[in-house]
């Protein structure tokens, strides 16, 4: 052979043995990425667990280790008091405002809100070698099959709206076309029809007959219903699925991604009959006795399959507790669901929004540490980049931010988000910086006194409220007309998140069709 080959031939093998080395680290960093556990609640209060409430009558002693092992964030925030905006916010890692959905909730029949070509957190990670799972609540919609193509027919909220639907056909614009590779759940909330299960677009038995319940605590809607689907069952099933999941995944190499979306204790509620009464408080409490238990169960899980040290784990909920909890009962009781907070679900005030979030970590969040920071259910898109070194496009993650460094306990100059938008079940704003809160309407906005419908209450109220949580928690003293230009700075800060299209630094982004025209944006423009 020529000599004058071997230099060459030597820097072909080297810079192979470079290439696979390259290889080899990639490989072994991606082996090492965290999994990711992250359980939603619904319609769970900030004081339901003892761990946020020194108040607290529901016994939770495995939310309590949760947080004694973790992080405990006080100041955490739903992005929508209800159960579909959150939701999305939480998927996509933007307000669900930019979509269509400018107010309200989906149905069980609704079709599918999140384009499929919309980044999510499922795709993003499953696209950087993550398996998904979703097992749960979507309550994102999909498009169910129709017999008759031509006709939708009713939204899904009355008995008489299901005649149309092909059960025997596919589902699509599922989970599954959104990021995640296994999906298993129910469409709706546990009170919509149809009462069916869908595992990977397939519904796991035809639906045949029709049920109802119209007890206080335990009522449903009717509608068509599977023989699998047993409501008392669903919150048990879904947390037996998910412990499946893990230990079936913590056995590969693979990094995973699990999205675990409780129904519970949202209506109907229903304890199983080894919790009823365990509480001596009514069934709500029961319920969220029974879902602690099943964190506790979650918990050994992980730490069973050796996993626990690089797995983050986030336990919080959808957003403030539902009045079907029989407010009135609990407090005659000491129980204070909302906490110290004004209103409750629906509602644009604190009880509406803030709600309990627990982060465990080993690896990287010291037990018993607690963060004050403003934080939003839309920054696990930015969290989840950060942890696995991906940068976000322009258009993704445009009101998600990254929560490492709280987590870490680091050093921070400045808050880490600038500010967090909030938004009621009617589609008034709130925006929140720093102590102050300046919401765009008179009353709640949601549920609780003054209702929008309220009109002999509000007729007498300012337009705005303007809050300093920070000496005023419970929102009793309205300083708006003494503080005119904070509600300018709050008013013109809450015009530019909402135009620009994103609540973070970069290029404007368009909001999704039905924006121009919106009442919202013209009263607060005014």
């Amino acid at each position: 052979m020529n000599t004058n080959y071997y230099p060459i031939l030597l820097l072909i093998f080297s810079l192979a043995s470079i290439s696979c080395n390259d290889d080899s680290k990639k490989s072994l960093e991606k082996k090492n990425r965290p999994n990711i556990v992250y359980v939603l609640a619904d319609d769970m209060g900030y004081g339901d667990i003892e761990a946020f409430n020194e108040n607290c009558k529901i016994k939770t002693p495995y939310l309590n280790k949760l947080a004694s092992e973790g992080m405990r964030f006080t100041d955490a925030h739903s992005p929508s008091a209800v159960c579909t905006p959150t939701r999305y916010g939480l998927i996509t890692g933007q307000y669900s405002w930019r979509s269509n959905l400018k107010n309200g909730v989906l149905t069980g029949k609704s079709k599918a809100l999140i384009s499929k070509s919309t980044t999510t957190v499922a795709s993003m990670l499953r696209d950087e070698g993550y398996h998904t799972s979703f097992i749960g609540k979507w309550h994102l919609g999909w498009d169910w099959a129709l017999t008759d193509t031509t006709e939708f027919g009713g939204d899904g909220w009355n008995a008489s709206d299901f005649g149309n639907l092909d059960f025997t056909k596919e589902v699509t614009h599922t989970p599954n076309d959104l990021g995640f590779d296994y999906a298993y759940g129910h469409s709706g909330s546990l009170d919509m029809a149809p009462y069916v299960y869908v595992e990977n677009g397939r519904i796991t038995e035809q639906p045949n007959h029709v049920s109802i319940d119209t007890g206080k605590y335990t009522w449903w809607r009717e509608g068509p219903t599977s023989p699998d689907f047993k409501h008392n069952d669903v919150t048990p099933n879904f947390f037996r699925r998910a412990i499946t999941q893990i230990e079936e995944q913590s056995k590969s190499d693979q990094p995973f991604f699990i999205y675990l979306a409780l129904p519970s204790p949202h209506t109907p509620i229903l304890p199983t009959e080894k919790w009823l009464g365990k509480s001596s408080l009514n069934p709500y409490a029961d319920f969220v006795m029974e879902i602690d238990d099943y964190i506790g169960q979650l918990q050994k899980s992980i730490s069973d399959a050796g996993i626990e040290e690089n797995t983050l784990f986030i336990f919080t909920t959808d957003n403030g507790c539902s009045p079907q909890a029989n407010f009135p009962l609990l407090d005659s009781l000491g129980h204070q669901p909302g906490y110290i907070y004004r209103g409750h679900k629906a509602d644009i005030y604190e009880g509406g929004h803030r709600v309990p979030f627990i982060a465990k970590w080993p690896k990287v969040i010291k037990s018993k540490s607690v963060s004050n920071e403003t934080i939003c259910h839309t920054d696990l898109m930015a969290t989840a980049a950060a942890m696995i070194d991906y940068s976000l496009k322009e258009d993704e993650g445009v009101d998600s931010y990254n929560l490492l460094p709280a987590m870490r306990k680091e050093e921070l100059n400045s808050p880490i988000r600038e500010a967090t938008v909030h938004h009621s079940i009617n589609g008034s704003f709130a925006i929140r910086k720093g102590d102050w809160k300046l919401i765009m309407v008179p009353g709640s906005g949601g549920w609780s006194y003054p209702r929008p419908q309220d009109k002999e209450a509000n007729k007498d109220l300012p337009n705005i409220q303007l809050y300093n949580l920070k000496i005023d928690p419970s929102e009793t003293l309205n300083l708006q007309e003494n503080e005119i230009e904070k509600v300018a700075e709050l008013k013109s800060l809450l015009i530019k998140y909402i135009t620009e299209g994103r609540s973070t630094p970069g290029i404007e982004q368009d909001n999704e069709p039905g924006f121009n025209g919106w009442a919202q944006i013209d009263f607060i423009q005014e």
